[in-house]
C-alpha cells in the first residue's frame, strides 16, 4: 500500500543513491581527463582539487543569493496580507503546522496557474504564485499546492539542486577545458614511448567522456529533480492530510498549457509543475529531459495514498 510516509522515505532514498552516483562520476571524468592530460598520482589529484574550487568559487554567488535572482527574473512582486488574504493566509497557517519560518510571499501577474518556491533555507525563503493560480483553485486545492512549496523549503531542495549545479558546472568546465586544450595542442604529455602511449588510452576515453559527459550530467540533474517533486508531492500530503486536495489542483493546473510568462529553462525546476508549456513527451526517453515527472503519475500517486 502507498503511503504518503513510504512515499518519503523512498524518494529520499534515491535522491541520494543519484547524489552519490553523481559525485563518483563527477569525479571520475575529472581524474580521467587528468590522465588524458599527462598527469600521474598526486598531480592529478592536485588538478582534480583546482577545477572543484574554482567551480565552487563559481557557483557560490548563486547560491547565496539565489532566492533574489530568481524572484526579479520571475517578475514577481511582494504582497501583504491585505493584498492577498487568501494566499498569505494559508502560507502562514501551513507554516506554523511545518514547523519553519514564514516565507516571503510573492504574487506574479500571469494567468497561467502555478507556483514556485526558493531561497537555500527556512530562514531565507519564498514563495510565489501567480494570479492564475489564485483565480482557478480552491481552497484546499491551494492548500496542497502551498504545502508542496513549503515542503521544498523543509527538505532543503534549493540547496541540493544548488550542489546538484555545482557538479553540472564541474562537468561542463572540465569538458570544454579539455576540448579547448586537444585544440591548442595540448600540454602535461609525457615524453617516454610508454607513457606516450598510456595517455592515449586516456585520451580517447577522455574524448568520449567530454562529450558525453554533460549529457549525463543533465540527465541526472533532472533525474534528481523528478524524485525531488515526488518527495514534496508526498510531504505536502502528509503536511495537510488531503493528497486530493494537491491531486484536484494538478489536474486543473495541467489543463494550461500556455508558458508562464517569465519563465526560463534556468528556473523551470522551481516551478510545482512545467511553466515552459508544451505536449506530453512523445516517449519515455524523451521524458528523461524533464525537470517534472508526469502529472498523471503525480496525480496517481497522491490518490493512491
Amino acid at each position: 500500500m502507498t503511503t504518503a510516509y513510504s512515499q518519503i522515505s523512498a524518494n529520499r532514498t534515491k535522491t541520494w543513491v543519484l547524489m552519490f552516483v553523481f559525485t563518483f562520476f563527477v569525479l571520475a571524468v575529472a581524474y580521467l581527463i587528468s590522465l588524458a592530460l599527462g598527469y600521474r598520482g598526486g598531480s592529478a589529484l592536485t588538478i582534480l582539487g583546482f577545477f572543484l574550487i574554482v567551480t565552487g568559487l563559481m557557483n557560490f554567488f548563486s547560491y547565496y543569493y539565489s532566492d533574489k535572482l530568481v524572484i526579479a527574473m520571475s517578475g514577481a512582486a511582494p504582497v501583504e496580507k491585505k493584498d492577498a488574504p487568501q494566499l498569505f493566509r494559508i502560507v502562514e497557517n501551513l507554516s506554523i503546522a511545518q514547523g519553519i519560518p514564514m516565507p516571503k510571499v510573492y504574487l506574479i501577474d500571469d494567468p497561467v496557474p502555478n507556483a514556485f518556491a526558493t531561497g537555500r533555507d527556512e530562514k531565507h525563503a519564498a514563495i510565489a504564485a501567480t494570479k492564475g493560480l489564485l483565480e482557478r483553485l480552491d481552497n484546499l486545492e491551494l492548500e496542497g499546492v502551498i504545502a508542496h512549496e513549503l515542503s521544498h523549503i523543509k527538505n532543503y531542495d534549493s540547496r541540493v539542486m544548488s550542489v546538484v549545479v555545482v557538479l553540472v558546472g564541474v562537468i561542463a568546465v572540465l569538458s570544454d577545458f579539455f576540448l579547448r586544450i586537444q585544440w591548442y595542442g595540448g600540454f602535461g604529455r609525457s615524453n617516454d614511448r610508454e607513457g606516450r602511449q598510456g595517455a592515449a588510452i586516456f585520451m580517447v576515453l577522455a574524448l568520449f567522456a567530454a562529450i558525453l559527459a554533460p549529457i549525463a550530467a543533465q540527465l541526472i540533474r533532472f533525474a534528481i529533480s523528478r524524485k525531488r517533486e515526488f518527495l514534496a508531492d508526498a510531504s505536502g500530503a502528509l503536511l495537510t492530510r488531503n493528497p486530493d486536495g494537491l491531486a484536484a489542483a494538478l489536474e486543473k493546473i495541467a489543463q494550461y498549457a500556455a508558458p508562464v510568462k517569465y519563465a526560463s529553462a534556468a528556473t523551470a525546476h522551481l516551478y510545482i509543475s512545467n511553466p515552459l508549456g508544451g505536449k506530453k513527451p512523445a516517449s519515455k526517453l524523451l521524458g528523461l529531459f524533464n525537470t517534472h515527472p508526469p502529472i498523471e503519475e503525480r496525480i496517481k500517486i497522491l490518490r493512491a495514498m
